[in-house]
Formats: C-alpha cells, sequence, structure tokens
C-alpha cells in the first residue's frame, strides 16, 4: 500500500510511527501478496538460482534498512571519499534517512523527525578521519523547507 492508502486503512498514527520510527515495522505481507518481493521478477529469478525465499524481507523497519545501507556505506562509499574520491549517492529516501542517521549520528527519536526533501542533493565535507565536518542542502532554503513539509506531510490525510 501507498502512504495515503496506508493511511485510510490503518489511521495517521500508526502510519507515521510504522513510518517514522527506527525499530517499529509494519505487519509484514503474506508470500501470496503482490507487493512481496517474491512476487518480483528478479526475486524470483534469485530464488530459482538458489537463494532461500525465507530471506525475503516481509516487512522492514528503518533498523533493517540501516542493516542494509552499512555494509555499502562501509565497504564502497567511505573508502572512495577517503582516497578522495567524490560520490553522489542517489537512494530512496528511508535508505537516505538511515544514512544521515549514521554519518550525523542521530537518535532514534531525532531520526524520526527527519524529513528528506525529495531531489534536494545534500552535501557532506569529512575530516580525514571520516567523521562529518560540514554538511547542508544545496539549493533555495525556502524551497528545501518546501520540499522537506511535503514529505512530513504525505501520509497526511
Amino acid at each position: 500500500m501507498d502512504k495515503k492508502e496506508t493511511t485510510a486503512r490503518h489511521g495517521e498514527a500508526q502510519t507515521n510511527l510504522w513510518r517514522r520510527s527506527f525499530d517499529v515495522p509494519p505487519p509484514p505481507v503474506d508470500t501470496s501478496s503482490p507487493e512481496h518481493p517474491l512476487s518480483d521478477p528478479t526475486y524470483q529469478q534469485l530464488v530459482r538460482d538458489g537463494l532461500d525465499p525465507s530471506l525475503l524481507p516481509a516487512t522492514e523497519c528503518l533498523k533493517d534498512v540501516l542493516e542494509r545501507v552499512l555494509p555499502y556505506w562501509n565497504d564502497t562509499i567511505r573508502p572512495r571519499l577517503a582516497s578522495g574520491a567524490n560520490v553522489l549517492v542517489t537512494a530512496h529516501g528511508n535508505s537516505l534517512r538511515a544514512l544521515i542517521m549514521h554519518l550525523e549520528k542521530l537518535s532514534s527519536d531525532e531520526i524520526a523527525e527527519f524529513n528528506v526533501p525529495t531531489g534536494v542533493p545534500r552535501k557532506y565535507e569529512f575530516t580525514n578521519d571520516m567523521t562529518v565536518a560540514k554538511v547542508g542542502y544545496l539549493g533555495d532554503p525556502q524551497a528545501i523547507a518546501a520540499a522537506a513539509e511535503a514529505v512530513a506531510r504525505q501520509a497526511s490525510k
């Protein structure tokens, strides 16, 4: 379900809890659901190639996303940045929220209130030990604030 349908079915408070909390996932979808990864041709091929279907997630919260994002950050992105390369990361908002939480050392309460404005670049500068030295959005501050507010309202009635 998209955010509007989830809100209509489960209410705004419950939808926002699932959508914004760090470790509260929505109920898992049944394996027969068209939304389950088993319905996706890519995953169907992986299962045919030997992937255990029980490893496919039927639900996910930000904690799970962070566990998926961090290996890529640590193994691929961070070494490239440490070597002096510029790296552009484009991703779904929740993946970006997970990475932002890690990079900026935000608490689960802080990330719950953090809205990533769609399509707005966020620039990081790092120290030699790869901690964040400087961070900020690129663009018009009023337009960025409006875009972040639009993301915050996505599940509103």
